[in-house]
């Protein structure tokens, strides 16, 4: 067989393993690889090879990578869980910085607990056991995750659409990680485990250094806002994808769509008033891609209206330089993500005179054309109106650092979903902002979800740069994750990714929402009805009255 990689033919005895492909083909990735990429699936390093192919090798650097890690470290973390407190269950609830915040279910975590846990998960990745993977039938799954307790596996599992599926057996434990994993447990070396609060925090290693956890970034209005959205899922009954789909099976949707609403609408009302109180004359409202920006400006709006304000609205999309003079990516493609895109000094110089009281002549972005509209238009704040400015980069000090602080006001606007699909695997927030755009984009824009997928990367670069660093210098987080959400972007995206073939290079990325989607129920008829025209979720499927 002639196998391909990095440039390079080379003829193989048939069968051979990734790994010892890598190691003849491509020797520097030997201790790097983590997989292999093979079309649009991503192959482990034992998997064995049969036929002529094109490889990749999957590193630390790739975020395939970095998700395979994270599964076989689970996986540890799960094992010395069962070695050293046998009679406890753990639940992974939300990513923090380069690791994952998890809480005991039986009690409040203590610093005894977390060094017991990090002695046996080191003694696991010194055994080097290996990780086996075996085809069983959903029923077989079932059966053993009755026996272990684990009525959270058993919920999930009785909607699973498909009869077998691969699970992994290591130490006398299996479990299912929804994708790939490493051979051993000697492969994931690289972890440090954290009191927090009552909970654990397992760090991973940064892309920058992968031989060694990241250091912890302390990210205190963030994980409030994760807590608030736990206290939401127990007000609500809903912590997992079974949950969600018993409600839709007794008629109770309607019901729960009405209650997260009214969440959302008692949270931003707290905004407004902080705001009010603040005697607020601009607000910054950021937050990354597919986060409702657009919709919580506008229902903020409503709210400050209601104390007596009278808001006005600027995207700062208005403030983006012509399409020639936009920054470049490496590929040659426009960074739209970048600071540089936007012509700052003008956005500084129309907040300042605004907050001076001064009349301004304010731009507006013509993107039919891509570039800045000749006609201006001219704005003057009154006493009782207050500048409520969105835009992905709201939250950088490079736009407000000259101005006075007392009359600032910053938002940070986030998906932080905290809905699993069972105790042990999580639903990442990036997954379910994903999907949001998915649909958003094939809906409104005729953009099909293969380009979404593709330019996905270059996004989530672009907020690790520009917004996620200054999400701790928000005077408000506010939350956009809606519980009842999946079910109803499953109506619109899972058809769309399921059309996406094996040779699409987005392929992995299709199928891993597909294995979120494959579990959860699509939102009936009676209950789509019940979505508010307000709602931020109309932001992406439609319907929203605001605009």
């Amino acid at each position: 067989m002639i196998i391909s990689m990095l440039g390079k033919e080379q003829a193989f005895p048939a069968p051979a393993t990734v790994r010892d492909i890598i190691a003849a083909m491509a020797p520097e990735y030997s201790a790097t690889a983590l997989g292999c990429f093979c079309g649009g699936k991503a192959l482990e390093l034992t998997e064995l090879i049969d036929s002529d192919c094109g490889l990749h090798p999957i590193t630390f650097q790739n975020e395939e990578g970095r998700r395979i890690y994270e599964r076989s470290l689970r996986f540890v973390l799960l094992l010395a869980m069962k070695r050293a407190l046998p009679e406890s269950d753990v639940r992974i609830e939300h990513s923090i910085g380069y690791g994952f915040y998890m809480r005991l279910l039986d009690r409040d975590a203590d610093q005894q607990t977390v060094d017991a846990l990090q002695s046996e998960m080191e003694k696991i990745v010194k055994e080097d056991l290996p990780f086996t993977r075996e085809t069983w039938s959903r029923e077989r799954a079932i059966r053993y995750f009755q026996a272990m307790g684990k009525e959270d596996k058993v919920k999930l599992l009785s909607y699973r659409p498909y009869d077998y599926f691969p699970m992994y057996l290591c130490g006398g434990m299996a479990e299912y990680f929804y994708g790939v994993m490493l051979p051993s447990t000697g492969c994931v070396s690289a972890f440090h485990l954290r009191l927090y609060g009552s909970g654990i925090v397992l760090q991973m290693p940064s892309p920058a250094d992968p031989s060694k956890a990241a250091p912890f970034v302390y990210r205190p209005k963030i994980l409030e806002s994760f807590a608030q959205s736990n206290r939401w899922c127990d007000i609500l009954g809903c912590m997992n994808a079974a949950d969600l789909n018993e409600m839709i099976v007794r008629g109770e949707l309607p019901q729960f769509i009405r209650v997260n609403e009214a969440l959302h609408d008692q949270s931003i009302g707290e905004i407004a008033q902080g705001i009010a109180r603040r005697k607020a004359r601009a607000v910054f409202v950021a937050g990354p891609s597919s986060s409702g920006k657009t919709t919580f400006s506008n229902r903020l709006c409503i709210h400050l209206r209601v104390l007596g304000l009278k808001p006005v609205l600027i995207s700062l999309d208005d403030f983006y330089l012509d399409r020639d003079a936009l920054p470049l990516e490496p590929d040659g493609q426009p960074d739209l993500e970048a600071l540089t895109a936007l012509d700052v000094d003008l956005l500084r110089s129309c907040v300042k005179g605004l907050l001076q009281g001064e009349e301004v002549m304010m731009p507006r972005f013509d993107f039919t054309l891509s570039k800045r509209a000749e006609t201006l238009y001219p704005l003057r704040l009154a006493k009782d109106q207050v500048l409520v400015m969105e835009g992905i980069h709201g939250l950088n000090p490079a736009l407000h650092e000259s101005f006075d602080p007392a009359l600032i006001c910053k938002v940070y606007i986030s998906e932080l979903a905290c809905l699993n699909l069972d105790h042990h695997n999580r639903i990442r927030t990036t997954d379910a902002r994903l999907l949001r755009r998915i649909v958003r984009d094939h809906q409104f824009r005729a953009t099909p979800p293969e380009e979404t997928l593709n330019m996905w990367n270059s996004v989530r670069r672009g907020e690790e740069t520009w917004i996620f660093p200054y999400q701790e210098q928000a005077d408000f987080v506010f939350n956009s994750a809606l519980h009842y959400e999946l079910c109803v972007l499953k109506r619109y995206a899972y058809e769309l990714l399921k059309e996406i073939p094996p040779e699409n290079p987005v392929y992995l990325s299709s199928r891993r929402l597909l294995k979120i989607l494959h579990y959860i129920l699509p939102a009936t008829e009676e209950a789509m009805r019940d979505i508010p025209p307000l709602s931020l979720l109309r932001e992406f499927i439609g319907g929203c009255t605001l605009y």
